[in-house]
């Protein structure tokens, strides 16, 4: 690792200013943790850049451990990772480290302070400043849609700087559709729907008559109504939490009000002929249907409007018979089909079959071999599948069940249609004792003919067994880009 002290002076020279980058490409690194040997530390912002001001130690030599999801310092002779820097008021400690993962961490798209540490330390900021920033201070879980020539953009439970308690029921924002020169890496100007007199995003689902518990909102898509005309729609959910639902069902979008309003209530026993996930729109046999699920597609529905509100027109795609156990042909195979009568098989399924005897590994669609190590299989959490132009192949981004860091990794695989199979993936993120769930691709993000890809996730403490909490990182989405020819990406092809 190289390390080099530059005198460049700074707009404010009262700042020492510590910058780590990528050794490979020299961009600075987000999310990068530097400690102290007394336990103080210090997070790069979305620019790499830390604004060092301590009394006592500047213009002293410092050793700062190195925490870095995927970005390493070298070990010393001891065994220790770090980095010694002399941290002078006006000058650029510049700390390279090498990245250990396949995709490249951008930055954190939502919450305060993106930029902090550069804004500090004088230098010009790469975001475009929003009309409405909302005022947030954490965001889970993102969905996003091309609607009326927008991309609209929802999440689930968001925090603010005023009040320990945030908004429950579903935050919104939309941003111009991305030109050939929009660059993700530098942020994304989220306008979002805020309220006129405290500047805080506002509820897009307000269901002021039933105020009682929070609302979350899944799998949002466009689709012709009977006359022809978009409509914006996606699943709703009011819950007690993790711990149950008050009720569910489909919203759709209204203009006027630019509000998610109940269109069509499902029975809470209903778990899958529903709309979950990222859905695509793929035709097949002539007919275009929306495809949902997390991370698997393995419901569709007709892509009309009338259609996504009636249950009784949803399939599954499963190949499990009425007792829950794998239906096999005469040769030993796996019958698939898509049908209304049986749920979905996913992952989970396949992996349960798999470890009791029911079903050769080598014969699942959603449960692909670790490319590192083939004789493992990886079990999918939340994420999402998307064409891909580039590869000509469907392109599986998502997060697995268990691994290293429970819910913390990132796996790449491809296939030939949305529905796999899945054979092998390679993982490409991976966040040390964090979470990272609720993987989402975001197609209209694609560069370079769809061979640079982008995805985010939630980043947070929670689910993860791990108290600390990277401050303004904690519950927030953070971007990262993947290219595709990468060898370790190709290696799993």
């Amino acid at each position: 690792m190289l390390l080099a002290l530059m005198l460049t002076m700074l707009a404010d020279p009262a700042f020492a200013e510590i910058r780590v980058t990528d050794a490979a490409t020299g961009r600075g690194v987000p999310l990068v943790e530097l400690e102290t040997v007394h336990g103080v530390r210090f997070v790069t912002d979305n620019a790499g850049r830390v604004a060092f001001q301590e009394p006592g130690l500047m213009g002293r030599e410092l050793f700062l451990s190195v925490r870095g999801h995927g970005y390493e310092a070298a070990k010393d002779g001891f065994g220790v990772r770090g980095v010694k820097v002399t941290p002078v008021a006006g000058a650029v400690s510049e700390v390279e480290l090498k990245r250990t993962i396949v995709a490249e961490r951008l930055g954190r798209l939502t919450g305060e302070g993106l930029f902090r540490d550069t804004v500090l330390l004088g230098h010009p900021v790469p975001l475009t400043e929003s009309a409405h920033p909302g005022r947030v201070a954490g965001q889970d879980s993102v969905q996003a849609a091309i609607y009326r020539g927008k991309v609209y953009w929802l999440w689930g439970d968001t925090s603010r700087l005023d009040y320990p308690l945030g908004l429950f029921r579903t935050a919104g924002a939309t941003t111009p559709l991305p030109t050939p020169d929009f660059d993700p890496a530098n942020g994304v100007a989220y306008d979002y729907f805020t309220d006129a007199a405290t500047g805080f995003t506002r509820a897009m689902m307000p269901l002021k008559e039933r105020p009682e518990g929070v609302i979350w909102t899944f799998a949002l898509f466009t689709v012709p109504d009977g006359a022809g005309v978009e409509k914006l729609a996606g699943h709703y959910s009011r819950r007690k939490g993790l711990g149950g639902e008050f009720e569910q069902g489909v919203a759709v979008f209204d203009d006027a009000t630019a509000t998610l309003v109940p269109a069509k209530q499902l029975p809470l026993a209903e778990t899958w002929r529903r709309p979950v996930g990222h859905p695509i729109l793929h035709e097949m046999a002539g007919v275009k249907w929306l495809l949902f699920g997390s991370p698997n597609p393995n419901v569709r529905v007709p892509a009309t409007l009338a259609d996504a509100l009636d249950p009784a027109k949803y399939e599954a795609f499963t190949c499990a018979k009425a007792d829950g156990l794998p239906d096999l042909g005469a040769d030993g195979k796996p019958v698939w089909r898509w049908q209304k009568g049986l749920p979905p098989t996913g992952s989970k399924e396949e992996r349960a079959w798999v470890e009791a005897g029911k079903l050769a590994a080598a014969d699942a669609r959603f449960l692909p071999a670790d490319a590192g190590d083939p004789t493992k299989r990886v079990t999918l959490h939340t994420g999402s599948v998307r064409w891909n132009a580039y590869r000509k192949k469907w392109l599986l981004l998502a997060g697995q069940l268990g691994g290293t860091s429970h819910l913390g990794e990132v796996w790449c695989a491809e296939a030939d249609a949305p529905t796999g199979p899945f054979a092998r993936a390679v993982k490409v993120a991976s966040h040390d004792k964090q979470t990272f769930y609720n993987v989402s691709h975001h197609a209209f993000f694609d560069r370079d003919g769809g061979r640079t890809v982008h995805f985010e996730g939630t980043y947070t403490n929670e689910f993860s067994g791990n108290a600390y909490q990277t401050p303004r990182y904690n519950y927030n989405q953070i971007l990262y880009r993947l290219d595709l020819d990468a060898p370790a990406v190709r290696g799993a092809r």
